[in-house]
């Protein structure tokens, strides 16, 4: 047992680093006081949550979790884009929001003494308590209710002397040595760095006996692991709210404070609460293949799209974005327009690279592959920044090159950047639905109505990113034990 999990610690750790290139060295030092007219003014709200079946995960192709839809609803009500970074180790994400990496750390935190002194607290978002995880005896099921209840711990007194499991740098470490004093007997404290439903499927698994994590999590849990029990609590309840730093001024505090208790009296915040917390069919997509936390899989159509995205040198995560977009990975849709399959291919472009509607999914795949081939051979030789000429591609996917070609040369006959999509061709798009701009001498393709194609490019790209935070670039899962 002990030898699995020093494994376990030392890949976790070797995860660890290996990403950590992903967050920039920032000296606490250089942050300076940022609050919301600054976020407001950037665009964007960052933050750092953590991956698992409640916070976030991707399902079949779309990202969810309680903070993350939380998150998007408050993102979108002060009219900025949403980006999310992971990190689920506890310490490294405290570290994120401190180095301004981040701007809101968006986890089930306790809020508690010790914490208040690092960190600024939100108003509650929940209250839970912690609980004890122990596993169920051998043939439960058959045992009359008072045998097995005696055959459990109960009384908080019973954890003396016995070794239980933490996640690092969580409050439950704190309260169990609280616990030890109250008790006046040792409680061995294990500190590892996995998250709470790694450690509830290590109890599960036989791999230790005991952890504690928030009774929340736990019940969620108790529907995927049935020989577990989480009905001891070794806590009163507790308030869990997300955390900001000291640097901000109060304008942030003030509208997340505002926005929390607002949106915690709607309907649509108890349908949220009860769609990741009560909800009978969240067993099913953990257990999902499209579960991608354990699979690593967006749809039955990965192995194809991880082909034909090698032959056009795209990381396959994108052409699933894209595919998704175009058909939520369903190759009998057909839109009002005619365009077919899995990558909504147009009948004209069928016919130039050999499918129809009646052709197979692998070969309309290839046939989009091939298009958007041909779209780098227009664009390629235009646009030398890579991230740039991405967006005027899926521009082009929608919209067709001729009407993104007119936009580049609106953009740069009236001091635009023709070479930069945001901002600046993106905006001469839309006015090509302008007659003093379709009928413009540079304009070869006539009137068109961009705001489609704009937010076709934003909700890839954005998808894109879900993708890269929850899905690995090469097949194996971002799993939480290695199997």
């Amino acid at each position: 047992m002990i030898k699995k999990i020093l494994i376990l610690i030392i890949i976790s750790v070797t995860t660890f680093l290996s990403c950590s290139d992903n967050h920039p060295e920032i000296h606490k030092k250089d942050i300076v006081a940022f609050d919301l007219d600054s976020i407001r003014a950037r665009g964007s709200l960052k933050v750092v949550t953590d991956f698992n079946s409640t916070s976030y995960f991707i399902y079949r192709g779309e990202p969810m979790g309680f903070h993350y839809e939380l998150l998007k609803a408050f993102s979108d009500q002060i009219g900025v884009d949403l980006e999310i970074v992971t990190e689920n180790h506890l310490e490294d994400a405290f570290d994120m929001l401190h180095t301004g990496q981040a701007d809101i750390l968006a986890m089930g935190l306790t809020v508690n003494s010790s914490r208040k002194k690092e960190i600024q607290f939100t108003e509650p978002i929940d209250r839970t308590r912690q609980v004890l995880i122990q596993r169920k005896p051998h043939k439960w099921q058959t045992m009359p209710s008072l045998v097995l209840e005696n055959s459990l711990l109960r009384n908080q007194i019973d954890l003396a002397k016995k070794i239980i499991y933490v996640q690092m740098g969580s409050s439950h470490a704190e309260r169990l040595n609280s616990l030890a004093e109250e008790i006046g007997e040792p409680i061995t404290v294990i500190e590892v760095p996995f998250e709470s439903e790694t450690l509830i499927q290590l109890v599960d698994e036989g791999e230790i006996d005991y952890a504690v994590c928030d009774e929340n999590i736990a019940l969620v849990n108790s529907r995927y692991y049935p020989e577990i029990d989480v009905r001891t609590p070794v806590s009163f309840s507790q308030n869990i709210a997300w955390g900001i730093r000291k640097t901000h001024s109060s304008q942030l505090q003030k509208e997340l404070d505002n926005w929390i208790k607002s949106f915690k009296n709607t309907r649509t915040f108890a349908l949220l609460y009860a769609k990741y917390f009560k909800n009978s069919r969240s067993n099913t997509i953990v257990k999902s293949d499209y579960y991608a936390l354990n699979t690593g899989k967006v749809s039955q159509w990965d192995d194809l799209i991880k082909t034909y995205s090698d032959s056009i040198n795209w990381d396959w995560r994108l052409l699933a974005s894209l595919i998704y977009q175009e058909s939520r990975f369903n190759p009998d849709v057909r839109s009002r327009v005619g365009a077919y399959g899995l990558m909504q291919i147009m009948p004209e472009t069928g016919k130039r690279f050999g499918v129809d509607i009646t052709s197979s999914p692998r070969n309309n795949i290839k046939a989009g592959a091939k298009y958007i081939s041909w779209l780098h051979s227009i664009f390629d030789p235009k646009i030398p920044d890579e991230n740039e000429r991405t967006r005027f591609i899926l521009a082009s996917y929608n919209a067709g090159p001729g009407h993104i070609l007119d936009a580049m040369k609106l953009a740069e006959k009236n001091g635009k950047d023709p070479l930069i999509w945001d901002d600046n061709v993106a905006i001469w798009l839309l006015k090509k639905s302008e007659p003093q701009y379709y009928n413009d001498i540079v304009v070869k393709n006539g009137y068109f109505k961009g705001k489609e194609s704009i937010a076709f490019v934003h909700e890839i790209l954005d998808r894109y990113e879900h993708y890269k935070n929850i899905i690995p670039e090469n097949d194996r899962p971002i799993s939480y034990i290695p199997r």
